[in-house]
């Protein structure tokens, strides 16, 4: 096996100018953390849907900044190589003052690499202010939560000229405010593809179409353990889901039975010993 490095920004912009694509999984905990990190994946997001795909909340923009750091510290728990970027949660940055404190936070009590957050060129001096104080950023365009929340439906941005050429500004305005990639949602791939063209940082693709420098997907999804949301862009590489439920069952089935646990399961006391205690025991 080659031998891992250490991912960083840097890293991610030479892949990019070198036409090498980049990698980037979602996680929640330190176990699935670390096989993302020995799968060689270069980006691991500790994104907001933590609410929904690992709370069982209805929706995201509940997720608070103390949900986003508890989950970083267990994701860099299992970490070594990969890049940990933790997602600002929904009006957490409304400020920049705001916004500089509740990245600082991440960064240090989370222990993440870098933070992401959505937004459009009005957010230019809240990301410009976050990378001056020493933060890296990565951007998020596309379908976003404040547009969910703000319309109330998921609708694909983008289609039309004049929305397109908005986009395409947001993204040379999160280049230009300091961003060191920018991920790129449900956008028509002809659109991603320009976007990608014109920028010298990377986009990471999340149903996106494949003219990005990277994709990405949400490890649960991707594995068949949430299926409430099936979107087109998703392929599931592998519905585990299927064979957890039948080694539970199993499991179940075992114990009811009194199958489980057999003899080479359990521990032992020497027959002498056990005679000891139960002579002890007929004393006191």
């Amino acid at each position: 096996m080659e031998n891992k490095i250490k991912i960083t920004t840097s890293v991610l912009k030479a892949k990019k100018r070198r036409g090498n694509k980049i990698t980037l999984l979602t996680a929640y905990d330190a176990p699935m953390a670390n096989f993302i990190d020995e799968a060689g994946i270069d980006v691991v997001l500790v994104s907001d849907a933590v609410g929904t795909i690992g709370n069982g909340k209805p929706e995201a923009i509940s997720v608070t900044v103390d949900e986003m750091i508890y989950h970083t510290k267990a994701v860099r728990n299992g970490v070594k190589n990969s890049l940990v970027v933790t997602t600002l949660p929904f009006g957490t940055y409304t400020t920049i003052d705001e916004a500089i404190k509740t990245a600082t936070r991440i960064m240090k009590e989370g222990t993440a690499d870098a933070i992401h957050l959505e937004g459009t060129k009005k957010e230019n001096e809240i990301i410009e202010a976050i990378v001056y104080s020493g933060i890296p950023v990565m951007g998020h365009i596309g379908i976003t939560k404040q547009k969910i929340v703000r319309t109330g439906y998921i609708r694909i941005p983008g289609r039309k000229a004049n929305e397109a050429m908005e986009l395409i500004k947001d993204a040379a305005a999160m280049e230009k405010s300091g961003a060191f990639a920018i991920i790129v949602e449900c956008l028509p791939y002809r659109l991603s593809e320009i976007i990608t063209g014109a920028l010298k940082i990377p986009t990471i693709s999340i149903g996106s179409g494949n003219k990005c420098d990277g994709q990405g997907l949400v490890l649960q999804d991707m594995l068949g353990l949430y299926k409430e949301f099936t979107p087109k862009f998703l392929k599931v590489y592998a519905d585990i889901s299927k064979d957890i439920i039948s080694a539970l069952t199993e499991f179940r089935t075992e114990v009811e039975s009194g199958k489980f646990p057999g003899p080479e399961h359990t521990y032992n006391i020497e027959d002498k010993e056990l005679e000891k205690l139960i002579m002890s025991l007929q004393q006191n």
